[in-house]
C-alpha cells in the first residue's frame, strides 16, 4: 500500500509540476547577476568576500538554472521537498540497506533545501507566500526525518524532547524578527544543515548495523538534541540584549 501511494502521488506531483510551468520569458541570469538579486533578498548581504556562502550560493545556482528556464515554480520544488521526506520515511521502515538509501535521500534533500529560493530569486517570483511555504515545508520535513530516526530505532522521548526543542528554537527566532530583533538570524550549532547531518547519520548507522540500531540512532539525535539545546541559548542571548 506504501508503495502503491508514493507511486500515485509522485505521478501527482509531475502532473502538478507540468500543468503549473510558467516558462520565463529570457533565459536565466548569469551567476553574477544571481548573486546581486540574493544580496537585494537578503537585505543587501553581499555573499561574494565569504567563501563558503559564496561556493553554496554557486552550486545552487548551476542546480537552479535549468528548473528556472524550464519554468518550474518554486513553490511546486517546495512541495517537491516535502514529498522527498515522506519517501525517507517510507523507506525507513524496511529498514537495512533501506535505511542507508533512506539517508542518502536526507543528504540530497538538504542540497536542494535552497533549490526553491534559488528558483525564486533566478526567475524574480519571490513572495512572502513562498517564504512562508518554505519554512513550514521546512519543519514538515524535519519532523518527518526525526520520525524516520524512531522508526530505525531511536528512542520515542529523545525524538519528541529534540522535535519540541527545534521547534522552540525556530519559534524563537520567528517571534524575535516579529518583535525587532536584528540578530534573528545568528548563526547557531544547532541549525537546519546540523539537523540533516544528524538525523542521516541516524539512518545510516541504523541502517549498516541493524543489530546496533536503536543505540546507534539514539546517539545521533542525542547529539542534534545537546546541539539544539546550545544552540537556543546561542540566539536566546543576543535577542535579549537587543529586546531590553
Amino acid at each position: 500500500m506504501i508503495a502503491v501511494a508514493l507511486v500515485v502521488s509522485f505521478a501527482a506531483m509531475v502532473a502538478v509540476t507540468v500543468l503549473t510551468r510558467r516558462p520565463p520569458a529570457t533565459p536565466s541570469p548569469d551567476l553574477g547577476t544571481y548573486l546581486d538579486r540574493w544580496s537585494v533578498a537578503h537585505d543587501g548581504y553581499d555573499a561574494r568576500p565569504t567563501r563558503v556562502l559564496r561556493g553554496w550560493l554557486t552550486l545552487m545556482h548551476r542546480l537552479a538554472r535549468p528548473i528556472a528556464d524550464a519554468g518550474v515554480l518554486p513553490d511546486v520544488v517546495t512541495v517537491w521537498a516535502v514529498w522527498s521526506s515522506l519517501v525517507v520515511v517510507a523507506l525507513a521502515r524496511p529498514g537495512g540497506g533501506w535505511a542507508i538509501v533512506a539517508a542518502l535521500l536526507v543528504v540530497v534533500s538538504g542540497l536542494g533545501d535552497g533549490l526553491d529560493g534559488a528558483v525564486a530569486v533566478l526567475t524574480e517570483r519571490a513572495s512572502r507566500w513562498g517564504y512562508v511555504l518554505d519554512s513550514v515545508a521546512d519543519r514538515v520535513t524535519e519532523g518527518l526525518f526525526l520520525v524516520a530516526a524512531w522508526i530505525v530505532g531511536a528512542p520515542a522521548w529523545l525524538v519528541v524532547s529534540t522535535g519540541a526543542v527545534v521547534f522552540l528554537l525556530e519559534y524563537l527566532r520567528a517571534r524575535a524578527g516579529n518583535a525587532g530583533a536584528d540578530h534573528v538570524q545568528t548563526i547557531t550549532v544547532g541549525e537546519r544543515p546540523s539537523r540533516i547531518i544528524c538525523c542521516a547519520i541516524a539512518l545510516a548507522l541504523a541502517g549498516v548495523d541493524p543489530a546496533r540500531a536503536p543505540a546507534l540512532a539514539g546517539w545521533s539525535i542525542a547529539i542534534l538534541l545537546a546541539l539544539s539545546l546550545i544552540a537556543l541559548g546561542q540566539l536566546a542571548v543576543p535577542v535579549r540584549r537587543q529586546l531590553r
